[in-house]
């Protein structure tokens, strides 16, 4: 092996290293003459991590390191070659050091400042589970799984057949099969995919499908480590989260029982019940149901309103109100060109839909809940009013006040200067998590489970390819659910809110999303601001989303810096209401001005010359018999009407 002498062996950036190699078969004293195969050798030199140096022209076995400035310092080897043709390749290698140069007058330094970090909290895994559960029960993957289903391709989950096991009729009518197959397989797809099953046995399930890259950025984790340890690193700290309590405070038979530590805290206070299974209601069998207890359902009824109040519901009970003849309650019927031949699925279909009318929720029923849980409702004003005997009218104000704090600690912990304080995040999300756990209780569970099924069901048949020839909509927007240009289409077509629907299902779900972490949160007993600057971290896309779209349908930027304490607590209602109501103004003053504008023409200029249709003014005719074109209005049931043939509130 040959040998390389390094002078010196420590070098500053900047400086220079000589370097000398021996071959193995010379001595360093002795001296001969190179053979032929010896003067054909070739020489090479190595620094590794640099590169290759080259060596002295006049005495290859020399080289010289000229060391960058910005070399990066640390340990280096200094490697040399000798190639012979037909001779095994002579190697040495030598070790150096490059060390720091002392600052010296007139260098420049780069200073670089970085957003401070914080501690990882096993909070964490939950929002990922909740993005996780509320993901898999969108719109798209409810397609993807109906689809297959209703074209008879595959069976429902625990059938052995396709369209098998699916009940009995619950419709007296004929012609229902398929609408039935429809509500059935939407309710399995909700039970298949709605929930979390919190097991200290299984820490595999809450995170499959999880984008890793997606969640270590939201951590705020540095990519040193492998996605794999990664992954297992969120499954530790989930379990550390569901088993946050003293086993000593349980029942005997319940020490392996994992909860989220919400939770855990009710079941603290209902210490005397059992746990018994969920098709267990007799009076020897009394106790908490554990399937609710260990197997929570993300849903969340905002998302139901915020779909009721982009025209959702109303598009589809105008669709069916002119499948049964009935006029609209304009002066004029926007849909009357809609005719569903009886050759098409969607008629068999939109049968079914009318005759279930009796069995699902009314917009009085849902107005209720959306009180009882939030103090909101989707009623326009002028409407009977709501006596509700549990309302939250404080919610929206905490709400909106949360929302507008993280704004604050947005721009504060993007300027690197400053470590945002996540105390007043904290003290907000205790406040709405009261808020919302006040109004846990009665119909939580049920109604808002029921609202997304028929709503699901809903954007299906919307979905419908037979709709785009009834309902043609913009063709190059980009929708990202395939029943919203219907609903726009319909919005433009009955004179409702211009907003796009896409700014509502934004809200929903984004909506959705933030109030489970916030509700299933043990936030009363947190008392540390890291968890709290943590939470806004976690969700800031969804936060600023959520603010965006509330803005573009409401007019209201909850995201302003305020000099003073108020924040908007009006009902979004209302302010759709104003916004729809400023829009048919603006219709009716440019109506207006184009009237005013042809007679003005007419005075100016003889008849011949004016277009045809100015002409033919219906001057002439009595002025009570022209028709009056305004737009349609709001469907039934936007103005809290009861239903036709049902009584609401007995």
């Amino acid at each position: 092996m040959a040998t390389i002498e390094v002078r010196p062996q420590q070098i500053q950036q900047g400086g220079r290293v000589s370097l000398f190699a021996t071959p193995s078969r010379q001595t360093a004293g002795g001296t001969t003459e190179p053979t032929a195969a010896e003067a054909a050798t070739t020489i090479t030199w190595e620094i590794l991590g640099f590169g290759p140096l080259p060596g002295d022209p006049t005495d290859p076995v020399r080289a010289v390191w000229d060391v960058p400035d910005d070399q990066q310092p640390g340990a280096y080897t200094a490697r040399v070659t000798f190639r012979s043709p037909g001779v095994a390749d002579d190697v040495g290698t030598a070790d150096l050091t490059v060390q720091v140069r002392p600052f010296a007058a007139g260098d420049s330094i780069n200073v670089q400042l970085r957003r401070a970090g914080s501690d990882p909290t096993d909070d964490q895994a939950l929002w990922t589970a909740i993005r996780r559960s509320t993901d898999r029960i969108s719109f798209n993957e409810y397609s993807a799984f109906i689809d297959p289903i209703m074209c008879n391709i595959a069976p429902l989950p625990g059938a052995r057949e396709p369209r098998k096991s699916i009940g009995p009729r619950a419709l007296p009518f004929p012609g229902v099969d398929a609408y039935r197959l429809l509500k059935v397989a939407t309710e399995v797809f909700l039970i298949v995919r709605c929930g979390v099953l919190v097991d200290s046995h299984d820490l595999t399930s809450p995170f499959e499908g999880v984008d890793l890259e997606e969640e270590r950025r939201r951590y705020g984790e540095s990519g040193d480590v492998d996605g794999d340890a990664f992954g297992r690193a969120i499954q530790q700290r989930w379990l550390r989260y569901i088993s946050a309590h003293s086993p000593g405070e349980r029942r005997p038979d319940e020490q392996d029982l994992a909860l989220l530590p919400y939770l855990g805290v009710i079941r603290l206070k209902l210490g005397e019940l059992a746990i018994t299974d969920a098709d267990k209601f007799g009076v020897e069998c009394f106790g908490i149901l554990r399937d609710k207890l260990t197997f929570p359902c993300f849903l969340e009824l905002i998302w139901s309103y915020w779909h009721e109040e982009g025209m959702l519901v109303q598009s589809t009970e105008a669709i069916a109100a002119r499948f049964q003849n009935l006029h609209g309650p304009g002066d004029y019927d926007p849909l009357a060109h809609v005719d569903i031949d009886p050759l098409r699925a969607l008629n068999q279909l939109m049968w079914g839909y009318v005759q279930d009318e009796q069995n699902r929720l009314s917009p009085l029923r849902r107005a209720y809940e959306y009180d009882h849980q939030y103090g909101i409702t989707q009623l326009a004003p002028g409407g009977p009013p709501l006596r509700p005997v549990d309302s939250r009218p404080r919610f929206l104000e905490a709400f909106h006040t949360l929302l507008s704090l993280t704004s604050v600690f947005f721009r504060e912990d993007d300027d690197t200067t400053i470590i945002a304080d996540g105390f007043p995040v904290l003290n907000a999300l205790k406040d709405v998590h009261l808020l919302l756990t006040e109004g846990q209780h009665n119909q939580y569970g049920d109604l808002p489970w029921t609202a997304r099924q028929e709503m699901l069901m809903e954007e299906w048949l919307l979905a419908r390819p037979e709709m785009r020839e009834f309902l043609p909509g913009r063709t190059m927007v980009a929708y990202p659910e395939q029943w919203m240009d219907r609903v726009d289409t319909m919005k433009r077509l009955q004179g409702w809110t211009p907003d796009t629907v896409i700014h509502f299902r934004d809200l929903g779900r984004f909506g959705e999303q933030l109030l489970l972490s916030i509700r299933y949160g043990n936030w009363n007993a947190v008392n540390d601001r890291t968890q709290a600057a943590n939470w806004a971290r976690y969700w800031r896309s969804e936060i600023q989303g959520y603010l965006h779209s509330y803005r573009s349908v409401t007019g209201v930027d909850l995201g302003l810096e305020r000099t003073d304490a108020r924040i908007d607590a009006t009902m979004p209602a209302v302010h759709l209401r104003r916004r729809l109501l400023e829009q048919q103004g603006r219709h009716a003053v440019a109506a207006g001005s184009d009237q005013r504008g042809g007679r003005e023409l007419g005075r100016a200029e003889p008849r011949a010359q004016l277009p045809r249709a100015a002409a033919r003014a219906p001057r002439e005719l009595p002025r009570g018999k022209q028709p009056e074109r305004r737009p349609a209005g709001l469907p039934p049931g936007r103005t809290g009407a009861a239903r036709r043939g049902r009584p609401e509130g007995e």
